[in-house]
């Protein structure tokens, strides 16, 4: 009897997994920066639409968020690799020393195949945002630097429109770092949302977030 040689069909494919569709990490680190990314992706996208809506493509599932936490960039540098997918980090520039830690974290990164690490040129992202656009969101008076501590400004200024007596040099570096918090994820939510394409133009005049937004566009299509 001569046997005739069948198509290896015994072989058992691989079921697509939720992973396939990936094809870029982003990382950065809390979730506030998630929010603002996803809100300032959108508005830059409605205008130019060849730059990538985020919050899209992370429904889509082509796109993951991971937020590290804060905490040491360097422990961020190799920590995703064995994934094998692309990856794109953006850390805030902060002030130095940190600043030199995060510069060298990024230029570790960028040595890697298809990663890319970029500090904000700003010292964090809430700076990117407008006076005009707090002002219409929260109704207070506020301005501030590239380097100035933006949250802190905005908590110290809804402080001090609140019933509470107690002024704002005279609480606890607890109760500031509470209010902080409170004030860099309104920042990050209802003020983002109040921004404008001119407005963004005033504050980002280099074009620093439609350029990460190209590059990680870039990444997603090297896939």
């Amino acid at each position: 009897m001569t046997l005739t040689k069948q198509p290896n069909s015994s072989v058992p494919t691989r079921p697509a997994t939720a992973t396939d569709l990936v094809r870029i990490l982003l990382v950065v680190e809390g979730t506030n920066d998630i929010e603002f990314l996803r809100r300032i992706s959108r508005l830059l996208h409605a205008h130019d639409s060849s730059l990538p809506h985020l919050a899209d493509m992370e429904q889509q599932g082509t796109l993951i968020f991971v937020p590290f936490g804060g905490g040491h960039v360097r422990a961020w540098m190799h920590r995703l690799a064995p994934l094998g997918k692309p990856e794109f980090h953006l850390y805030d520039h902060e002030v130095p020393p940190e600043t030199d830690h995060r510069r060298e974290a990024a230029e570790a990164i960028n040595r890697r195949p298809n990663c890319r690490a970029v500090l904000t040129g700003k010292r964090s992202l809430e700076n990117y945002l407008h006076p005009e656009a707090i002002r219409t969101a929260g109704e207070i008076e506020v301005d501030f630097d590239d380097f100035d501590p933006a949250a802190e400004f905005v908590a110290k200024q809804l402080h001090q429109r609140s019933l509470f007596e107690t002024p704002w040099e005279l609480l606890t570096r607890r109760a500031r770092n509470r209010l902080t918090h409170r004030a860099k994820r309104w920042l990050n939510t209802k003020v983002a949302d109040q921004m404008t394409v001119d407005l963004l133009c005033e504050r980002d005049t280099e074009g620093e977030i439609a350029s990460w937004l190209k590059a990680i566009g870039g990444l997603a299509e090297s896939r």
